[in-house]
């Protein structure tokens, strides 16, 4: 009979380096959510932020996770020594520095090679040529420590449970660390270097302080630099830069880059939102410089007999609001993003103490106020996506329910009247009139497109807007507004409920075709004065 002897039990980690080894799990379980999210964030300008969006960053998110436990276990059944692993959460750390820099060119590059194809798949390619491999490399620790920290069989559902609990622990506290203090506070490309830093000190702390000799401090110390400098780089050259154009502001938000840009010697400013031109303004007249704000303020006094108390759904940078303000009307004014009121106040005289301004979501004010009102005016479109849920039946019915008689609903958007293009149009249309016994429908160049709808059996122009008081550069496109009326097709589009609402997709080609058309208009070699 043959003499069987049972393989030796590896030797016990030490309490410290196991400790460390948690630890590590923690972090770059949060690094994974914070680059998911801010991926999205920093691709936003180029490809905007449609579901579309967010479904490309998930699926590459999902793919390169699904490897990178694949390569995990793979790595350490070939050797199980840590040192290897965190020279990969190191190449991760570098490759995130690297995307700081190459963000913008990588999606034109992108932009460009799916010009005549869809944006989605430009997105795809985007955010797996920039966060694939960070992605898989991270999630190698999970596989890896598994075995490392195991000592005997009956030990491993004990180490998954611990290790994946605290690999979603620290994911979560990624995700709040993201959502509520960096990105409303600092720049993406800052966060993103922060979060590679947070890397390489990590990899540092194990590898010189349990790492091998051959694990070559030197070099670890010299490819760190070298990750930082390029992160650096990045950041010193994530700046706009335009012969004809000085930028006054540049901040972050939830809700996209907020930029202020003004003309060299000239008074006008642009207010822009993730490359979106928002709204122009006359610093020296005081005057909005868009059609659009006019019409706003003109048709909601047009179609109703008197406003006293109106709503705004979106604040923009004020000027509407203001508007109502200076006639003397009460002006509630509901806005998702806390970051443009103070750059409303500085650079487009916004002035809060006439407003009545509420920080918070259009639909959760409507279905909680007890107020009535004249008019609500809903302009929380930004051109490449529009605010789904302020605009089904229930919504509407809500609007509705806090109106007084005779009170009417002036909405802004983006429309299309093309058989091939006006799903959105025809089924806001309908959405609307499902609601309200009268819609009419406006239209104006560039694209605007206002909705009128009211609880009168017949809507009708009840007076001329005065156009000595708007300003003579878009005097006569409000005019155009007031005299072109449209009609949509009643074959096409449908009733948007809140339990059916597939507008977001049936609408993306035209969401596209102006996310593509705003992207390469602030590209810099194109950018023209």
């Amino acid at each position: 009979m043959k003499n069987s002897t049972a393989p030796a039990a590896p030797a016990p980690l030490p309490a410290g380096l196991r400790r460390y080894l948690y630890f590590t799990a923690a972090v770059t379980g949060a690094v994974v959510m914070i680059v998911e999210i801010l991926g999205a964030k920093m691709l936003s300008p180029y490809v905007g932020t449609s579901h579309f969006v967010w479904t490309a960053q998930i699926a590459v998110t999902l793919v390169a996770l699904s490897c990178g436990y694949y390569a995990g276990g793979w790595l350490v059944t070939r050797s199980p020594r840590p040192t290897r692993l965190y020279w990969a959460v190191l190449l991760a750390a570098v490759y995130l520095t690297a995307n700081i820099p190459l963000c913008e060119p990588v999606a034109y590059w992108c932009l460009d090679l799916s010009r005549d194809g869809s944006l989605a798949v430009g997105t795809l390619l985007a955010s797996a040529l920039l966060f694939f491999v960070p992605l898989a490399l991270l999630a190698m620790v999970g596989p890896f420590f598994v075995h490392v920290l195991t000592s005997t069989v009956a030990g491993v559902g004990g180490n998954v449970g611990r290790l994946t609990a605290v690999s979603t622990l620290g994911s979560f506290v990624g995700t709040i660390l993201i959502g509520y203090f960096t990105i409303p506070y600092l720049p993406n490309s800052l966060t993103m270097f922060l979060t590679a830093l947070l890397l390489m000190l990590i990899c540092a702390g194990y590898l010189f302080g349990w790492g091998r000799p051959s694990s070559a401090p030197g070099l670890v110390a010299l490819v760190a630099l070298a990750g930082a400098g390029l992160g650096w780089f990045g950041m010193r050259s994530d700046r706009f830069h335009h012969p004809s154009y000085v930028e006054l502001f540049c901040g972050n938000s939830n809700f996209g880059r907020l930029q202020v840009l003004t003309v060299t010697n000239s008074t006008e400013r642009f207010y822009l939102n993730d490359f979106l031109w928002q709204n122009t303004y006359d610093s020296a007249s005081g005057q909005s410089l868009s059609m659009f704000t006019y019409a706003l303020h003109d048709f909601a006094r047009a179609y109703t007999t008197n406003i006293a108390d109106v709503l705004c759904i979106g604040m923009g940078v004020g000027v509407v609001p203001m508007e109502f303000a200076r006639a003397g009307v009460q002006v509630d004014v509901v806005e998702i993003n806390p970051a443009v009121v103070p750059v409303a106040i500085k650079y487009f005289g916004l002035k809060p103490e006439q407003l009545n301004i509420t920080i918070g979501d259009g639909r959760y004010f409507v279905n909680r106020t007890q107020k009535k009102y004249d008019a609500v005016v809903l302009d929380a479109f930004l051109g490449d996506s529009n605010p789904s849920h302020l605009m089904t039946r229930e919504a509407f019915a809500g609007v509705r329910h806090i109106l007084r008689p005779g009170g009417v609903l002036v909405i802004n958007c983006f429309g299309k009247f093309e058989a091939d293009k006006d799903y959105f149009t025809a089924s806001l249309d309908k959405t609307l009139r499902a609601v309200f016994p009268s819609v009419v429908i406006h239209a104006a160049l560039h694209g605007n497109t206002f909705f009128i709808a009211g609880d009168v059996p017949e809507l009708k122009l009840l007076r001329t807007p005065d156009l000595e008081r708007i300003h003579p550069a878009v005097r006569s496109q409000v005019a155009s507004a007031f005299d072109t009326l449209r009609a949509t097709n009643p074959r096409h589009g449908r009733v948007l409920t809140d339990d059916f609402n597939p507008v977001d997709f049936f609408d993306a080609d035209n969401c596209e075709a102006t996310r593509r058309a705003l992207a390469f208009s602030m590209k810099p070699r194109q950018l023209a004065p």
